[in-house]
C-alpha cells in the first residue's frame, strides 16, 4: 500500500466519515502543506462476515463492499476539503479491507505521523479516546496526533 507515496514527509490520516475524521483530514492536508508533504486518506472496512458471523459473501459481494467503501472515503474527503482537483498536496485515498486498527498502523510505515479522529464510528461514542484511536496511539510505528 505505501509503494506510491514512502517518504518520510507522507501524512497518514484515518477517515470513516465521521466528523472527528474530517477534522482530522483538514489538518493533515494543512500539516502536508506546511511540511510541503503529501496526504495518503485511508478508510479500512470489514466484510459482514466480520461482524454477524453470516455465510462469506461472494467475489462480487466483496467487490461491492470495496466499492462502497471508495465511495464512503471519496465522499468524506469531498465534504471535509471541497471537491477536487487543484488541492494544497498531493493526496491519495485507499480504502483497505481490515481492522481499522491494524490497517491504519500498517499503512503508517514509513510515514512522518498518522493522525485519527478521537472517535468514529463505533458504539461507544461516550468514551473519550475510542479504541482505535488508542490502539494506533499505542502501536503506531511514527508519532499519533489524536485529533477532536
Amino acid at each position: 500500500m505505501n509503494s506510491e507515496s514512502t517518504s518520510s514527509s507522507r501524512i497518514v490520516v484515518g477517515v470513516d466519515g465521521s466528523e472527528p475524521s474530517k477534522t482530522a483530514l483538514r489538518w493533515a492536508v494543512e500539516q502536508a502543506r506546511v511540511d510541503g508533504g503529501a496526504v495518503d486518506a485511508v478508510l479500512a472496512w470489514e466484510s459482514p462476515t466480520s461482524w454477524y458471523g453470516l455465510t462469506p459473501p461472494s467475489d462480487e459481494e466483496m467487490r461491492t463492499y470495496a466499492s462502497r467503501a471508495q465511495e464512503v472515503l471519496d465522499q468524506a474527503v469531498e465534504d471535509a476539503l471541497g471537491p477536487g482537483p487543484g488541492r494544497p498536496v498531493p493526496l491519495r485515498s485507499t480504502a483497505v479491507q481490515g481492522h481499522a486498527a491494524a490497517v491504519l498502523i500498517d499503512a503508517a510505515a514509513g510515514a512522518k505521523m498518522l493522525i485519527v479522529g478521537n472517535r468514529g464510528r463505533g458504539e461507544f461514542r461516550e468514551a473519550l479516546l475510542g479504541s482505535v484511536s488508542m490502539h494506533c496511539a499505542q502501536h503506531a510505528p511514527c508519532p499519533v496526533v489524536v485529533m477532536r
